[in-house]
């Protein structure tokens, strides 16, 4: 998986997080992360999202609930911060780790 801020302003962002699995196809997913500077979601597109504090969960949107092998799926979401926006350090995917890269 990878993690970007595609453009940033004062206070704000937009984040994009890729998804893409190998082996099995992955049906029912929900990705997790902590921020760890402030940062508060308040918009989030291709799935639904729930912050609470630092802590993340997206789910899968109807139309992108299986993941399949060779064909990533790519979160977005527009967020604040206050003090910085550093990039989270781990995910998971149903609650196994993900490789970030």
């Amino acid at each position: 998986m990878t993690y970007a801020v595609a453009g940033q302003w004062p206070g704000g962002f937009q984040g994009d997080v890729r998804v893409t699995v190998t082996g099995a196809p992955v049906s029912g997913w929900t990705l997790r992360w902590t921020f760890g500077g402030g940062q508060q979601i308040s918009q989030a597109w291709n799935g639904t999202h729930t912050q609470t504090g630092a802590n993340v969960a997206v789910t899968n949107a109807a139309w992108n609930g299986t993941i399949t092998p060779g064909t990533p799926v790519t979160v977005g979401f527009l967020a604040s911060w206050t003090g910085g926006n550093p990039a989270p350090t781990a995910f998971t995917l149903n609650n196994l780790p993900c490789t970030i890269g």
